[in-house]
């Protein structure tokens, strides 16, 4: 399976527990590895956040890309074109939103998609805009249909229509806009019409960080935090955050947690893996549920094939936990495939248990299952 596939798949994984009121969105949420933000990691990114496209660590291809736009747009003294940032939650996307205004020197409205219930909360948004003003749609794919056709014309023509009447007496009231840049922000492009995404003339899909990345970024918050931060402690975290800045964030604060009250305040190779031990986090970044799902697999199936069903009640959770919270990260890691007749763990899920797995196949079942 390509990297984008497994991407896009967890991204919509993710998003099905953002948006369950219940179970899965919970268990997501209360996970120190989740990519998903808490109430404690709102409150502490704004002041993690880089402020300018310079001091943003990591997604070069991007950052460069988006320099350009930023810069001609500039020297035009016009508004840049609308900007879709996709990619998994987590990854900066936010970010780099308000860098975009801070760059432009121009104030920023934040709004997201499923707080846009009807046409008319976008036109009260978009008809109060001053000339130059950047907007952020988060998980702008979820946008109710009737706001997402009058932001076609908005972006387009920076004007929308107000229907005003019902029935056959409704009248349409053109309404001009003062030009803006939009920034719009999705975990599932796949999502968004093919109008609404042309209308996008900068696009850029967000990666996951390489660990040297972020080992910077973790330096940095460290700084920021006011953590005595050593490199090999540095270098540890950043292997364990599943390549996502939010994560090596919350775990900075966690093994900062434990620093101050079992150590002397120094966080070093030592206390990281003393303290991400006491949270259940190896080494790979998988915690209690990613391990518990492998060893199911591995010791009780013998590498599978499993039924989704059946494993959730070996592991003692709902099946869409297993399949929303567990599953998008192993399948990416290479630990676990899907495969017709059930989940079957691969030879590195077998290794990563400290286990070997069965001689003359590529992975238990997986030479005939593809067949």
């Amino acid at each position: 399976m390509k990297e984008s596939d497994l991407e896009a798949q967890e991204a919509e994984a993710l998003d099905r527990a953002r948006s369950s009121p219940a179970g899965d969105a919970g268990a997501e949420s209360t996970r120190v590895v989740s990519p998903l933000a808490d109430l404690d990691d709102r409150a502490i990114e704004t002041a993690l956040r880089p402020k300018r496209l310079a001091d943003f660590v990591g997604q070069q291809r991007v950052r460069d890309q988006l320099s350009l736009v930023l810069e001609s747009a500039l020297r035009r003294g016009r508004p840049p074109d609308h900007i879709l940032l996709s990619g998994p939650p987590g990854l900066g996307k936010t970010t780099i939103a308000m860098i975009v205004a801070a760059e432009l020197g121009m104030p920023l409205r934040i709004t997201s998609g499923p707080a846009i219930e009807r046409s008319g909360d976008l036109a009260a948004v978009l008809s109060t805009l001053a000339e130059g003003e950047v907007v952020f749609i988060d998980e702008i794919h979820r946008l109710a249909r009737p706001a997402e056709e009058m932001l076609y014309l908005a972006m387009e023509d920076f004007r929308v229509d107000v229907v005003v009447g019902k029935g056959p007496g409704a009248t349409a009231i053109p309404l001009d806009i003062a030009p803006f840049t939009l920034v719009g922000a999705t975990t599932r492009s796949g999502l968004l019409p093919a109008p609404l995404r042309d209308r996008f003339g900068f696009t850029a899909h967000m990666d996951f960080y390489r660990p040297e990345d972020l080992e910077v970024i973790i330096r940095r918050s460290a700084g920021l935090l006011e953590v005595k931060l050593r490199d090999d402690g540095a270098t540890e975290l950043a292997g364990r955050c599943r390549g996502t800045p939010r994560i090596a964030n919350r775990l900075l604060r966690r093994v900062r947690d434990y620093a101050e009250v079992r150590g002397n305040g120094t966080v070093d190779r030592t206390v990281v893996r003393a303290a991400l031990d006491l949270y259940e986090v190896d080494g790979e970044g998988l915690d209690r549920l990613d391990r518990a799902v492998l060893d199911a697999v591995v010791r009780r199936f013998g590498g599978g094939p499993v039924g989704l069903s059946t494993l959730a009640v070996v592991v003692g959770e709902e099946a869409e936990t297993v399949e929303v919270v567990a599953e998008p990260f192993l399948v990416r890691r290479g630990l676990l495939a899907r495969t017709p007749r059930g989940r079957v763990a691969t030879p590195a899920a077998w290794e990563h248990l400290g286990l070997t797995p069965p001689a003359g196949t590529a992975g238990p079942g997986l030479d005939t299952l593809f067949d």
